[in-house]
């Protein structure tokens, strides 16, 4: 892992300032009322002039951040001398208090818990070492613990010793799960982008294909009203005039460009299925033809246990989830590449299967979600990020559809099962 990767500085990360702000003046308020409760209220004996030093310090430098700096987010180095100095902060109070028998010294985790979920993993790791070198730092070096000394009350070090490795326990535990949380957040929250995305190509494309078939249909008269023109003009003028060619080019070229509006406006009839009626097996058959331009590979539509065929509303989702699997089906494919449709009155399940290497034993269980990579040889030439996986399953998930990823026992390779309810398919698209 290199210095970029390390401290992610290609992300651009930042911690919201207000968040900072907030987070610190609870802990100035926290601290402010403990010490001078147990000062004043409990009457116990410790530096109380260093600790409100201390804590003033601590007050200047939140106000310093929250009227001083003006931008609503802070960057990660900034971000972490913030959390550098709570961390010293909270030491010398905790020095003049007792070190680490202090009951509060449990706190001082925080700051790399913060870290952990809004910043870097570099700056999470010297967090973290920082902390440990503190705490370690307080079991020796400290002030007598307020109540607890005065009586000649001392605790043992076996005790000290494991209260120092059990807030160490909990600072990695919960620092690997901050940090493994905000990475996952993160990563799904990239991959429903490029699901956003994804849709609202599929519907930038729907819409230009309506502008398109629009514009054949008004190109249409004043094309049609230009050909009659010039058509009479070429009686009018006779066969013998000079301008007669470049009438007849005038002519043909009218026609040619109401060949190609017919067209656009026959592709548009093809486009306006997205928002008429279909069949499952009318989809898959033109899902499969696309691919059969494209690719020498056997597909195979199937249809022996298609009992019940019935219509419901196409939409870029659903027609962009079945085209992923079997686009994948047919990259992974060795030569065959099957789509079974198994239908009653009731349910309805369209299974890709190819003869492929299958679904390597090293992802089956993370399938499904984002960025993730197989270590096997078979599959490593093709394989991506499970991205496009991700957005398959993402998307017929919207329209109620229920996904299993399985070995097909007849070609050898993978199987994708996706099942619908039909009530659900033909109210949910």
């Amino acid at each position: 892992m290199n210095f970029s990767t390390l401290f992610r500085l290609r992300e651009n990360l930042n911690l919201d300032k207000k968040t900072l702000v907030i987070l610190r003046w609870i802990a100035i308020i926290g601290q402010f009322t403990a010490i001078n409760l147990v000062y004043f209220y409990l009457k116990l004996d410790f530096p109380i002039v260093n600790a409100h030093v201390i804590l003033f310090s601590g007050f200047l430098s939140n106000s310093y951040l929250q009227f001083g700096i003006k931008s609503a987010t802070i960057k990660d180095f900034y971000a972490s001398i913030f959390l550098i100095y709570d961390l010293m902060q909270l030491t010398g109070l905790l020095y003049l208090t007792g070190g680490i028998s202090n009951p509060f010294s449990i706190l001082m985790i925080i700051p790399t818990i913060v870290s952990s979920t809004f910043l870097s993993m570099g700056t999470t790791i010297i967090l973290g070492f920082l902390t440990i070198i503190f705490l370690f730092l307080l079991t020796i070096f400290h002030y007598p613990l307020p109540g607890i000394h005065d009586h000649s009350v001392t605790f043992p070090k076996l005790y000290l010793t494991g209260y120092f490795l059990a807030i160490i326990v909990g600072l990695v535990f919960l620092s690997y799960f901050g940090i493994r949380f905000s990475g996952e957040s993160k990563r799904r929250s990239d991959a429903i982008n490029k699901v956003q995305q994804v849709i609202a190509k599929e519907y930038e494309l729907e819409s230009l294909g309506g502008q398109a078939a629009a514009a054949a249909h008004s190109l249409g008269t004043p094309l049609a009203t230009i050909n009659v023109v010039a058509s009479e003009l070429k009686k009018e003028l006779g066969e013998n005039n000079e301008h007669i060619k470049d009438l007849d080019l005038l002519i043909s070229q009218t026609k040619r460009c109401g060949e190609i509006l017919k067209q656009i406006s026959k592709k548009k009839i093809v486009d306006d299925e997205f928002f008429t009626k279909t069949t499952i097996e009318d989809l898959l058959n033109e899902i499969i033809n696309s691919f059969k331009e494209t690719s020498s590979k056997d597909l195979i539509l199937n249809l022996d246990e298609d009992k019940k065929i019935f219509e419901f509303q196409r939409s870029p989702e659903l027609i962009y989830g079945l085209r992923n699997f079997i686009g994948n089906a047919v990259k992974f494919a060795k030569s065959t590449v099957e789509i079974k449709i198994k239908s009653n009155d009731k349910d309805l399940e369209v299974t890709i299967n190819d003869d492929g290497p299958g679904f390597p034993d090293d992802i089956k269980e993370f399938l499904g979600e984002p960025y993730i990579k197989s270590k096997s040889r078979e599959v490593t030439s093709n394989a991506g990020t499970g991205l496009g996986t991700f957005l398959g399953k993402t998307l017929l998930e919207r329209k109620s559809a229920r996904l299993s990823f399985l070995k097909d026992n007849k070609l050898g390779g993978a199987s994708v099962s996706i099942f619908w309810k039909q009530i659900d398919l033909k109210f949910n698209v």
